[in-house]
């Protein structure tokens, strides 16, 4: 079994109900997608798109080593390039996914999912292009039921917009509506357990850095690593509750 960090040892167990759906960003819990090809040169990417098109940059879009911080301002500051500037990210994100560093755990994790009947859906900014070559890639297509990708033609309603999540709660037939444990989101990220609390269901942050720990804190829980919730839940068999 493997060691578990004293921040692990709270990750209350009816976070994961039988049955309910599992819902991971993919940055983050499942890999790092920009190991490889770093975002800061995606973000040059699109800037150089904007530019080339003559429009300026103010202050925050210069400064931002974040392309989807980019994708969200071109709206405002260069109307009509959202297509080509999207074509550009996507493109990008796949050429990330070919070196992307799998997360140690994720994939015990969504085996351990799959073998105690909770449906996966992986809900992030990504391109859902980009999510699915990576999960082809690594032979998890099979465990995961549903991609959500951004949506393509609205950067406003990437999360924190709940948007995305709302939208993989209906493909996995998830209600928090009418139970409130339906789901659970793990992420690593502000906007993953704000999307999570505005859709109605509960967030898991992934504090895979240490600052992630006092910056997620209002999750519901935070765990360091995947690899405890992993074992925990191989443990079960469906509809069984988590040992504790």
């Amino acid at each position: 079994m493997p060691r578990l960090d004293p921040v692990d040892l709270f990750v209350p167990v009816d976070l994961f109900v039988p049955g309910c759906a599992v819902l991971l960003d993919f940055d983050g819990p499942v890999c790092a997608v920009f190991s490889g090809y770093p975002a800061p040169g995606i973000a040059d990417v699109l800037r150089r798109i904007i530019t080339r098109h003559g429009h300026p940059l103010p202050d925050d879009v210069q400064a931002t080593p974040d392309p989807f911080h980019v994708i969200r301002r071109a709206a405002d500051i260069a109307p009509g390039l959202g297509p080509e500037l999207e074509a550009a990210l996507t493109d990008a994100e796949l050429r990330a996914v070919t070196c992307a560093t799998p997360t140690p755990g994720s994939t015990a994790l969504l085996a351990a999912c799959v073998a105690s009947g909770r449906p996966v859906a992986v809900v992030s900014n990504n391109s859902a292009e980009a999510i699915t070559a990576y999960l082809d890639e690594h032979g998890l297509t099979d465990a995961v039921r549903h991609v959500q990708g951004r949506a393509k033609t609205d950067a406003t309603l990437m999360k924190p917009h709940p948007y995305p999540v709302l939208q993989a709660l209906a493909a996995l037939s998830a209600d928090p509506t009418t139970h409130a444990g339906s789901a659970v989101l793990i992420g690593d990220s502000r906007a993953d357990v704000d999307a999570a609390r505005a859709a109605g269901i509960r967030a898991l942050a992934y504090a895979n850095k240490p600052p992630k720990s006092r910056l997620l804190a209002d999750a519901d829980a935070v765990i360091t690593s995947l690899e405890p919730l992993a074992h925990a839940l191989a443990l079960q068999r469906p509809h069984e509750e988590i040992p504790c």
